[in-house]
């Protein structure tokens, strides 16, 4: 008799790619936009995922439009608080144990007392978002590439400062087509200096040199998304040697059209020459899947196996800042979750 397939809702696993406001449940952001007035785009209120295309520059514009609709909508720190909380009870319920959100607290710190307020309010809400639901949580503070290095530098320096509070990483997030890499060479190593992991994005919109730029210029030992670079052999190699891990969103490549189907998202090329891969969600919201239905996607048009899936579950957990506890009880879930 045929096995039933193991449940993916109940494979404990690490979440290293989600960003904050497209974490948001739509019915919150609906919720959110009627509390304020806001008048959202037609696109976010359709009750089905907006038709993103962000392979050319007007595409990635609306992409940015919408994002910035519903990022209006969180304006209070009870908005911050519910945000925080809902995107932890999501992640509980498709079995993550470790969540790191991205965040840039540059974006709400006018409607919230300032950059400092806002970076505290949103360290605060995840404490005690941790404490109430049992997931371990922690903040990757990213710096937007569009807007000068020196405010990435002003980021990094806050990062560093707030580590002690939860933050554990530093990102650069945004378009990888716009500016260098190198530019932010300096924020990168202040974030570094002061104890923090490295995870700007590359090679998503841009190709396997943008991959390549992250590792060289910024030392990252973590890439936001990355899949680009199974197009370059010699990349995969040094990817796996140095064991740096790809946060790769399978859902969200095909949204934006990176790639034309679930099929065409590289996941077996880098799986095969061993480089980790955190399966992550990116933007929800946006994309309309969440954390479980990306290892769907490597099950179902991919042909994972469950062992080959539990090995995806560990990649993510290695690659996290959770502490070694943390690290070793959801390694001994996944063991389990294969045994059952």
């Amino acid at each position: 008799m045929e096995r039933v397939a193991r449940d993916l809702s109940e494979l404990p696993k690490a979440h290293l790619h989600l960003h904050f406001t497209g974490s948001m449940r739509p019915t919150t952001l609906l919720e959110l936009a009627d509390k304020y007035g806001v008048r959202l785009p037609d696109a976010l209120t359709a009750g089905e995922p907006p038709k993103l295309r962000a392979t050319d520059e007007r595409g990635w514009f609306r992409f940015q439009r919408l994002y910035d609709a519903a990022r209006s909508c969180l304006r209070e720190p009870d908005d911050i608080r519910r945000l925080v909380r809902e995107a932890a009870e999501e992640d509980v319920r498709d079995g993550s144990g470790w969540l790191e959100i991205q965040v840039d607290p540059t974006s709400y710190a006018p409607r919230l007392g300032g950059l400092i307020p806002a970076l505290e309010i949103i360290l605060d809400s995840v404490e005690s978002t941790a404490r109430e639901t049992g997931l371990g949580m922690r903040v990757l503070v990213a710096a937007n590439r569009m807007k000068h290095p020196l405010d990435a530098r002003t980021l990094a320096r806050l990062a560093v400062r707030f580590a002690e509070r939860g933050v554990v990483g530093f990102g650069l997030s945004n378009d990888e087509r716009r500016g260098l890499a190198r530019d932010f060479d300096r924020a990168f190593t202040i974030a570094r200096d002061g104890g923090l992991l490295a995870a700007p994005h590359g090679g998503e919109l841009a190709g396997p040199s943008s991959v390549r730029d992250c590792l060289d210029d910024l030392g990252a030992t973590r890439v936001g998304h990355g899949v680009r670079a199974a197009e370059d052999p010699r990349l995969l190699r040094t990817l796996a040697e140095r064991q740096v891990t790809c946060e790769v969103c399978p859902a969200s490549n095909v949204a934006l059209g990176v790639y034309e189907k679930p099929e065409d998202v590289p996941l077996r090329t880098l799986y095969e020459a061993g480089v980790p891969m955190a399966l992550g969600a990116d933007d929800p919201l946006l994309f309309g899947s969440r954390l479980a239905a990306q290892y769907e996607i490597a099950r179902q048009h991919h042909g994972f196996s469950d062992a080959e899936l539990a090995e995806l579950a560990r990649q993510s957990i290695r690659g996290s800042a959770a502490p070694a506890p943390v690290r070793e009880k959801l390694l001994a879930g996944v063991d389990d979750w294969l045994r059952d």
